[in-house]
């Protein structure tokens, strides 16, 4: 399984145990409230407690979980570039639309089997309309709505925090600040200053959004996890395995510049260029915690991270794509399919150890 679907699977997940949980929570209030009676008092339909709880915690668990792949799969490219909270309100009123016949059809099914019957009994109508004209039904799907409205807002939150941010954030990982290795790239667009001003700045931001969009799936198919955006700045890190295995980190670089050459045709129509960028790599120690009051965040300190933004600064002055550390590069299993060329050691300002830097370049 490749890492996007990976991922996309983790999103999908939380839908079925949402609906899981919550439909197990609203079976055990009508068990407390219905007790051993054998009826629903506003129907008058019969009430099993064994049969409407196994079946309905198979069909709401199925249910989430197809709300999650529709949502995820489809929805999310579709929904793009509305509003979060109206988007929020046409998913819902559509998803619950659907809940409605799902409800209706299952409901019939269950009548006829109920009455050992067949679908042009009046009895079996009869009890349908019952229960679609209750106030259970209608409370039921109120109920239902705020359950899809919490999935899909969880799985916007996760999305804009990051899922392995929101992850580590509910399993605590950083309450403690902790030290790790971690690898760093600092991916910088060319010409960004002169772009902005010659595009103006709405273009110039539409542009940028669509630039981050089309290299997301290089970073997350190559395990790595988008630290911040600072302007056309995007800092990537990985854990120093994942970073390292099949030269992820790398790789990650090529098949960005892939991604965005792919689209070239479509930036020349709409904005009249392409974007290029550059980039310096590198890794070392780090202290990762929580930080802040009203606003938490995950941050990471360390002298790398000074480093690698020095490494990405030589790029333009060596007049090179990509440039990273030596100390980076000896950890790394480069094929000849690499050109590496010896930048010499180098001074970082503010630090009393020089480094040795080495451009990479990927040939075709």
């Amino acid at each position: 399984m490749t890492p996007k679907n990976t991922r996309d699977l983790y999103r999908i997940i939380p839908f079925g145990v949402n609906w899981f949980i919550f439909t197990s929570i609203y079976l055990l209030l009508e068990r407390g409230l219905l007790h051993e009676l054998k009826f629903y008092p506003a129907t008058g339909n019969p009430y099993e407690f064994g049969l409407v709880t196994v079946i309905s915690l198979v069909l709401s668990t199925c249910a989430g979980l197809c709300i999650g792949v529709v949502e995820i799969k489809f929805f999310d490219k579709f929904f793009l570039k509305k509003s979060f909270g109206r988007a929020l309100i046409i998913k819902v009123l559509i998803y619950v639309s659907i809940m409605v016949f799902f409800l209706m059809g299952i409901s019939l099914v269950r009548y006829i089997d109920i009455y050992e019957s067949n679908i042009l009994d009046i009895k079996v109508w009869e009890s349908l309309w019952h229960f679609v004209s209750s106030f259970i039904f209608w409370s039921t799907e109120l109920y239902i709505a705020a359950i899809i409205g919490g999935s899909i807002f969880f799985s916007q939150v996760s999305q804009n925090t990051g899922m392995l941010v929101l992850h580590n954030f509910l399993v605590g990982k950083y309450t403690q600040p902790v030290e790790e290795e971690r690898i760093f790239m600092f991916l910088d667009m060319k010409s960004s200053t002169t772009i902005a001003e010659d595009m103006g700045h709405l273009k110039y931001f539409e542009m940028l959004r669509r630039y981050y969009y089309d290299m997301t799936d290089s970073i997350i198919n190559h395990r790595g996890e988008i630290k911040e955006y600072v302007g056309d700045m995007i800092v990537i890190s990985w854990s120093l395995r994942n970073g390292l295995k099949y030269n992820n980190c790398i790789e990650c670089f090529y098949s960005m510049k892939e991604a965005i050459l792919a689209q070239q045709d479509q930036y020349m129509s709409k904005y009249n260029m392409v974007p290029s960028f550059r980039a310096g790599i590198h890794y070392g120690k780090v202290t990762a915690g929580e930080i802040g009051i009203i606003k938490k965040d995950i941050i990471f300190t360390g002298d790398v991270l000074n480093v690698t933004a020095r490494i990405e600064s030589f790029c333009k002055s060596r007049n090179t794509d990509l440039v990273i550390s030596k100390k980076l590069k000896d950890r790394l299993t480069l094929g000849d399919n690499y050109i590496q060329k010896n930048l010499g050691v180098t001074e970082i300002k503010g630090r009393n150890e020089d480094i040795e830097l080495v451009s990479i370049h990927k040939m075709s």
